[in-house]
Parts: C-alpha cells; sequence; structure tokens
C-alpha cells in the first residue's frame, strides 16, 4: 500500500512542479527583456515536453513507479522556478547588474539544456521499461484469456456430443479465441514499435478484459444449454422408447389382423396428402371433446364439408393418440348399418377370435363387457350416421368412465346436447385448395386470377366442389377455363359440366319414406333469388298451402326445423324469447348455401317445362325465356319469377291454371302484377318481395279479386294506395302480412267497408311499417280475425278503443312499438286472448287496470317495457291460467308479490 501512496504522491509532484514552472515561464517570458531569448527557448521546451510529462504523471500513478526515477528533475524545475522568479526582480540600475544577468543567463540555459537531457535520454529509457513492463502484464492477461478458453472449448465438446443446438454457442467460444489472438499479435507488434507501445498495450487489456468476460459469459450460456439440452434429450429418448413400443404395439396389431382378415376395419383411415383449412376446426373439436361432460359429440355440416376428413385428423392427432393410445376405434357406418358386422369388427380388431351373437342386443352386450376389459379410455367414431339411424347411436352409449363417442352426420341431432357444426372454407382456404386440385403450381399462370377468384366463388367453399371442378380443369386450355365461368355468369348450373359434384349432393337428399316430403321443401327453396334472406313466414305459407292443406302451420315449421338439422338450410332465429312456445316466426329467416340452391334449381328443371310441378324462371332485362313467347299450357303448382332492375314490367302472357304457389321478386321502381295472374283460379297464396331498398307502387293489385282460393298474401317493400279504396272481393283470405310497407296513407283513406272485402281473415301481421301512426279502427271490424301482429311499427302512439270488438282474438303482439303509450281499456274484452306481448314497448307506463277479465290468457311478455315500474293492478291474480310471463330483472320484481297467487307461473328474467 506505502509503493501505491508514493507513485500517486511522485506522479503528482513531478507535475505540480513542471505546471509552476511553465506557467512561471509563460508570465515573465515577456516582460523581462534582458533574458527574453532564453525565457523564450525555455518556454518552448516546456510547451514540447508538456504531453510527455502528463503521460508520466498518468503512468506513475497507475504503474507505481519510484520518487527516485524523477526526484532530480523535480529538484531543478523547483530550482528553475525561483531563478525565474529572481530574474523578474532584477533592476538595470542595482550595483552588480552585469554580474546576476550573466549568472542568471548561464543558469537559464543550463536548465534548459538539463530538461531537454531528460526528455531525451530519460524518458525514452523510461518509456521502454514502461512499455515492457506493459507487455508483461498484457502477456500475463493473455495467458488467463487462453486458460479460460480453454474451459470453454471443453464444455463447448461437451455440448456438441450431447446435442446439436449446442453449435450455436460453441461458434460463440471459437469467436472469441480467435479475437483473442488477434490481440495477442497486436500486443508482439507493439514490441517493435515502443514509441506506441503503452497506449496500444493498454487497450489490448481491455479488448482482453472483455474478451473474457465474454468467454466467460459464454461458458456459464454453453454450460445452462448444455443441460437443458440433456434434459430434452432425455425427455425425446424416454418420448421415443414410448412412441417405439406403442408403434409396435400397433404394428403388431395391425400385423395379426392383416394375417386373418386382411383389413383393420376399424382403425382410423389414413389422411389425405393435402388437407388445408381444418387446423382451427381440429382446434376447436378437441376443445369440444376434451371436456368432462362431453360423452357423445354431433359433427354436422353439409355432405361434402370434410366431416371424415376431421375425424381422421382427430384420429391421427398426437395429443389425442397420447390419450388414448391405441383405443381409438373408426367405423362407417353408412346408409344401411348392420349393427352385428360392427360389433364384430370391432371384437376382431381387438381380441382373437370373434363370438357369435345371437341378436342385435347380445352383440351390444358383449361389446360393452369388452369395453370394459379393454381398459380406459376409449375413443369411438361412429363415421356418417345417417338421420334414419339416429337410434343406431344411444345403443353405443355405455357407462364407461373416460369412454367418448364422436359421430359425423348431415344432421345435428337436436336430442345430443353437444354438436360441432362444420362451415365450408373460407376463400382463403378455399383458394388454396382449389389451385392445389388444378395443379396450378404446375406453371397454370397464364390462367386470370379473376376467372380463378370466380370459380372458386361458385364452389361457396365446399371441399368436394372445390375438388372436383379443380381436377376437370386441371391442364386444360385457357379457353376451357373462360368457357366455364362465361356459362355459370350467364346463369347456368354449376352442375351441366360437373356431375360428380351433382352426384355427392343429390345424397344428401335420400330420406326415408316418412320423410320424402323434406325433398319437395327442399326444391321449394331455390324459388328465392340467390344470397337472399328467406322470410321463414313465407315458407310456411307456401309449404302449408302447397303440400299439407289440411294442417295447420306447425307441420311445416317443424319440416324447417328438419331441414336445419340436416344442414339443407339455415333457420336464423332472433327471437330472444327463449321460452315461448307460440309457433311466431315473423322474425326469423331462412340462408341456404348457394350450391344446395343451385341444386334445388337443379332438381326442380330435369323435366320439359310443360311436365314440371315447379317452375323456377330468372328474367335479365327484357329477355323473356324462348318457351314463354310459345303458347304452351303450364302445369307447375309452383311458380317463381324474378326480375332485375332493368325489367320494364311488360308481360308476356302465359296459361298457369295449375298454379297454386306465385312467387314474385323484383327489384324496379315501380311493379304491375301481370295479367295472367287473374286466370290462375288455384292460386292460394302470392308472395310478392321488392329487392330494392325503398318502398314501391304495386299496380294491378285489383286483380286478385278474381282469384277465388287465395289465402294467404305476402308484400314486402311495396305501397298500395288501392288497398282499401278498390272493392277487391278476397273471400277466402286468412292471411295477410305487410313488411316494411308504405299503409299509413292507405289506411287513413279507406272509404269502403273492408271487413266485407276480407269476412274470413284470421291473421294480420304488420311488421316495420314506418309510417303507420294510427291503427285505423275499420280494422278492428274483422270479427273472425285471431292473430293481430302489430310489430317495429315505432310510430304507432295509439290503439283504438275499437280493438275490444276483436272478440275472437287469441294472439295480439306489440313488440317493439317504441311510441305506444297505453293498451286501450277494451281490452277487457278479448275474452279469448291467450298470449299478448308488449316486450320493448318503451313507452307504455301501466297495465290495463281490467287486465285480469283476460281469463284465458297464459302468456304475457313484457321485457324492456323499462317504463312500466308502477305496481301491477290488483286484477292480475285473476289470470288464473298464466303459466309464462317472459321479462326482464326489473319486471320480475313487479310480480314478486303475487307469486303466491300463482303456484304453476314460470317468470323467465333470463330471455335475452
Amino acid at each position: 500500500m506505502a509503493d501505491v501512496a508514493a507513485g500517486g504522491v511522485v506522479g503528482a509532484a513531478f507535475g505540480e512542479g513542471f505546471a509552476i514552472l511553465h506557467d512561471t515561464v509563460k508570465h515573465v517570458a515577456g516582460q523581462i527583456i534582458m533574458f527574453k531569448s532564453q525565457l523564450k527557448r525555455l518556454e518552448s521546451t516546456l510547451d514540447g515536453v508538456a504531453p510527455t510529462v502528463r503521460e508520466i504523471k498518468e503512468l506513475s500513478q497507475a504503474l507505481h513507479f519510484p520518487e527516485k526515477e524523477t526526484q532530480s528533475l523535480i529538484e531543478q524545475m523547483e530550482e528553475g522556478k525561483e531563478l525565474v522568479l529572481k530574474c523578474s526582480k532584477i533592476k538595470r540600475w542595482n550595483w552588480n547588474y552585469c554580474v546576476k544577468a550573466y549568472s542568471y543567463s548561464n543558469k537559464l540555459s543550463k536548465l534548459n539544456r538539463a530538461i531537454e537531457k531528460f526528455c531525451q535520454v530519460n524518458l525514452m529509457v523510461q518509456n521502454t521499461r514502461n512499455g515492457l513492463e506493459t507487455l508483461t502484464l498484457v502477456s500475463q492477461n493473455t495467458e488467463i484469456g487462453l486458460k479460460t478458453l480453454t474451459g470453454v472449448n471443453q464444455n463447448t465438446s461437451i455440448g456438441l456430443d450431447t446435442l446439436a443446438e449446442v453449435n450455436h454457442n460453441t461458434m460463440i467460444g471459437l469467436e472469441t479465441l480467435a479475437e483473442v489472438n488477434h490481440n495477442t499479435r497486436i500486443g508482439l507488434e507493439a514490441l517493435a514499435e515502443l514509441n506506441q507501445n503503452t497506449t496500444i498495450g493498454l487497450e489490448t487489456l481491455a479488448d482482453v478484459n472483455y474478451t473474457t468476460r465474454i468467454g466467460l459469459e459464454t461458458l456459464a450460456e454453453v454450460n445452462h444449454n448444455t443441460s437443458i439440452g440433456l434434459e430434452t434429450l432425455t425427455e425425446v429418448n424416454e418420448n421415443k422408447r414410448t412412441l417405439n413400443r406403442l408403434l409396435k404395439h400397433v404394428e403388431s396389431q395391425n400385423l395379426d389382423m392383416k394375417t386373418k382378415y386382411g383389413t383393420f376395419s376399424c382403425a382410423v383411415p389414413k389422411l389425405r396428402d393435402y388437407i388445408v383449412g381444418f387446423d382451427l376446426h381440429l382446434k376447436e373439436l378437441k376443445r369440444e371433446l376434451l371436456k368432462e361432460e362431453v360423452s357423445v359429440l354431433i359433427v354436422t355440416a353439409l355432405g361434402g364439408c370434410g366431416k371424415t376428413t376431421l375425424v381422421k385428423m382427430l384420429g391421427w392427432d398426437e395429443e389425442i393418440i397420447g390419450i388414448y393410445g391405441g383405443n381409438i376405434f373408426f367405423v362407417n357406418v353408412s346408409k344401411t348399418p348392420n349393427l352385428k358386422v360392427i360389433v364384430q369388427n370391432l371384437f376382431s380388431y381387438n381380441v382373437d377370435g370373434c363370438p357369435e351373437f345371437q341378436s342385435d342386443e347380445d352383440a351390444i352386450n358383449q361389446l360393452e363387457q369388452l369395453l370394459n376389459q379393454i381398459g380406459q379410455p376409449i375413443l369411438l367414431i361412429l363415421d356418417d350416421v345417417w338421420p334414419e339411424s339416429e337410434s343406431l347411436i344411444d345403443k353405443f352409449k355405455f357407462n364407461i368412465p373416460n369412454y367418448k363417442i364422436v359421430v359425423t352426420s348431415r344432421k345435428a341431432f337436436s336430442r345430443f346436447k353437444f354438436r360441432f357444426k362444420l362451415n365450408p372454407l373460407d376463400h382463403e382456404d378455399a383458394m388454396k385448395l382449389f389451385c392445389h386440385s388444378a395443379s396450378m403450381q404446375d406453371g397454370s399462370s397464364y390462367i386470370l386470377e379473376e376467372d380463378i377468384e370466380k370459380i372458386v366463388r361458385y364452389s361457396g367453399g365446399l371441399p368436394i366442389a372445390l375438388e372436383v371442378i379443380g381436377g376437370s380443369l386441371c391442364g386444360q386450355p385457357v379457353e376451357v377455363w373462360q368457357s366455364k365461368v362465361m356459362g355459370w355468369s350467364e346463369g347456368h348450373s354449376i352442375f351441366d359440366s360437373d356431375n360428380e359434384v351433382l352426384a355427392r349432393l343429390q345424397k344428401c337428399l335420400e330420406f326415408s319414406a316418412d320423410k320424402i316430403i323434406l325433398k319437395e321443401y327442399f326444391m321449394d327453396l331455390g324459388s328465392f333469388p340467390e344470397d337472399q334472406r328467406i322470410p321463414a313466414t313465407a315458407l310456411i305459407d307456401i309449404w302449408t298451402e302447397l303440400h299439407e292443406p289440411s294442417k295447420n302451420d306447425v307441420h311445416a315449421i317443424a319440416n324447417l326445423h328438419e331441414l336445419n338439422s340436416r344442414n339443407l338450410a339455415s333457420l336464423v332465429m332472433k327471437r330472444k324469447d327463449a321460452e315461448e312456445v307460440s309457433y311466431y316466426y315473423n322474425e326469423e329467416f331462412v340462408t341456404q348455401h348457394d350450391l344446395l340452391r343451385e341444386l334445388a334449381i337443379q332438381l326442380s328443371s330435369q323435366k320439359p317445362i310443360i311436365e314440371r310441378t315447379r317452375l323456377i324462371v330468372d328474367i335479365r332485362e327484357n329477355n323473356l325465356p324462348d318457351w314463354w313467347m310459345k303458347p304452351q299450357l303450364i302445369n307447375a303448382r309452383l311458380l317463381s319469377i324474378s326480375t332485375d332492375e332493368l325489367f320494364s314490367s311488360s308481360w308476356c302472357n302465359i296459361q298457369a291454371p295449375e298454379v297454386e304457389a306465385l312467387i314474385l321478386n323484383f327489384q324496379t321502381r315501380n311493379y304491375t302484377l301481370p295479367e295472367f295472374v287473374k286466370n290462375m283460379v288455384k292460386l292460394k297464396v302470392i308472395i310478392v318481395t321488392n329487392y330494392g331498398f325503398f318502398p314501391v307502387e304495386l299496380s294491378n293489385f285489383q286483380l286478385l279479386s278474381s282469384l277465388p282460393n287465395l289465402k294467404r298474401i305476402r308484400l314486402e317493400k311495396v305501397s298500395i294506395s288501392s288497398l282499401c279504396n278498390t272493392l277487391v272481393q278476397l273471400r277466402s283470405l286468412k292471411k295477410i302480412s305487410l313488411f316494411m310497407c308504405n299503409i299509413g296513407q292507405t289506411f287513413g283513406n279507406s272509404t269502403i267497408q273492408v271487413s266485407d272485402s276480407f269476412p274470413n281473415l284470421m291473421e294480420i301481421n304488420i311488421d316495420y311499417c314506418n309510417d303507420l301512426v294510427e291503427l285505423p279502427a275499420w280494422l278492428c271490424e274483422f270479427l273472425h280475425l285471431k292473430k293481430l301482429n302489430i310489430t317495429n311499427c315505432h310510430k304507432l302512439s295509439e290503439l283504438p278503443e275499437e280493438v275490444g270488438k276483436l272478440v275472437n282474438l287469441e294472439e295480439l303482439r306489440l313488440r317493439s312499438c317504441t311510441e305506444l303509450s297505453e293498451l286501450p281499456k277494451s281490452i277487457r274484452s278479448l275474452n279469448k286472448l291467450r298470449i299478448l306481448d308488449i316486450s320493448d314497448c318503451l313507452s307504455i307506463i301501466k297495465l290495463p287496470k281490467h287486465i285480469g277479465e283476460l281469463h284465458k290468457l297464459k302468456e304475457l311478455h313484457m321485457k324492456e317495457c323499462l317504463r312500466l315500474r308502477k305496481q301491477l293492478p290488483s286484477s292480475i291474480t285473476d289470470l288464473k291460467q298464466l303459466r309464462l310471463v317472459v321479462c326482464d330483472e326489473e319486471r320480475a320484481k313487479l310480480w314478486g308479490p303475487f307469486e303466491e297467487f300463482f303456484s304453476n307461473l314460470k317468470t323467465c328474467n333470463h330471455c335475452r
């Protein structure tokens, strides 16, 4: 410690002495004329050696050099300072001036030579000695770095032998070695350049220290990764051993089965080479399957969507195999399943030999025993279960822990709680599958991307269609592609050129004898424009009158749900009241896949025009079909005519006396009912829909008066100013529905006795008619009326007191009439009313005082009546038949005081 302190003091003393002398000389050099030349030389010398003095000062402190090496120069600089000060004080008039001047001049020259000599000789020797000492320090640190490198190399070698992933860190170690060698060479070269040796040595030392630190950090990282690598390798080896045992077990089973039976009827079939768009579906399917509460999971979709592909992927999934091991059984059920054969295959797959079964019940009993012996968990995949085979699923349900069944079917079996619907491919995945099927990657770049996009859109994301159409176009000239696209654009069916797609989709329409009517229902769906929502009530009207005239709407509704469950149509339920069971479908609509619509039209068009029972006509501009221009009799029971915005309403006459359902779809600003309608004497249903944005005037409405059997009218987005001013006798009319129509002026200007025109009217539906402000009193003269539904008419502010005259009314729905402030007092007279719906009537503040006189009321809907906060009238206790109240939480509190009066009342306040 004493040496360190001494070195610091020497360096400080030497630097301080030099600084004082330097400053003194500079201060007096210009003031003393007689010693000016000597002082200038001395100042110049001191300026030149100033950098060297600073180095001496820094190195003396850093390297702890002894005092004696600079002591003599320090003493000379002290004397020099005194000498310079004496020179500044000498006066010309002193008696000894000359003697002192001569003496001081010699001493200044001697001081200058002493400093020059010290810097030229002593400092060079010291610098040499300092460089050698610095080199020694560099060599020592280099040796330390090399030893560290040896450790790094040894650990790197271990890492390389253990895991290939350590290679990256080994390269870092090798780069460190190269950097150390480079710095070592710099140190050796510094020996030949002693004047620059000190600076280079110090920089090299810093580099070596930095490199050593990197080497140590690298060593730590290598060791860490080596440890991870060893753990990973151990885990990989263990998994390999487990997988090898599993594969050997499976191979052994497969070999035994192939020897005895030649096939593996219950093994999961191999996957196709190219699958796209199913990864997310598989992830979601696994998430559903692995839920603890799931025992049976139904995978449902339209035929050709890839249900079988998805469950195959499930059977080959590593996570599923890790859970179920070899206990994954795949059974293709098909249209006519043989239960005993299925069980025999399961036995043959799992044990040597197969027993004879006396009956299906015996087969199931023995299968349950087999599955219990196999051990758990078990996954049974029943592929392609037809709707008629739904009961088969129950036979395979056993009370075995960790035993699950996955079923694929075109029908979503509604009584099974857990269902997974597989949708068609999105556009991006559809493009990938089509391009692969058409071998677009093999040099078909000459096909316009626009044409490819159109073909993919026409395929509707259906994998079977994409594969078949892509395969048919593979390698074809560009003209073939363009011809196909142009044909579809002109209205030709996709099935005209691709029979395989038609054949595959037709399998979806194979129904049992008691369900064959569903095919007729399905084909009727093609009567509505492409990509448009179909009102559920329009379908119900058509189906009831056309196919089941002796039954009420409930059968048509049931079949609509059946089509939905078979994925032949999609029923979109907008109703929020889940408990409602009153067959109200005014807010529901149906959508359909484009290819299914094409299929419906294709099947309806297979016979000649004159023989078709369903005629679907699509008119573009004024281009009528050729057959229309020729006089001929049309025998169709359903006639659908769609026109575009360029149609001029110039109809040619046709003879269609057998038509019972007429569907008119248009987009023009004005529309005239065709004259030939008046000759459709069997017509029961007419659906007129404007697919434009605003309601338009409908002319020739009086033609309907000549139709003696017309029972149902549905009008959408039309205005009929003549409805109530023109004598239109429709004595058979039972139901009229007005959706988004302009009717306010029509209703307000009536001058005739409307009830005489529609004496048998039983149902009126008015929905989204925004110009309806006040319900006319004459509307209450339809004494046979059973259903009055006025919904979403936001400007309707009041009902007439004459409502009380509707003594046969069973349903009164006023949902979402937001300006309606109260119900008329006369409502107490509706003794047959079963359903009252005032949900979302935001302005109603109270219920009628005598509401208790509605003795047959069973359902009361009052959800979101936000201003209805007052206590319910006491007469509410007289509603003895009330069974269901649908409301929100705040309205539910109003019923609290009356709970004791209703033992069977269900208050549903969770419906949204």
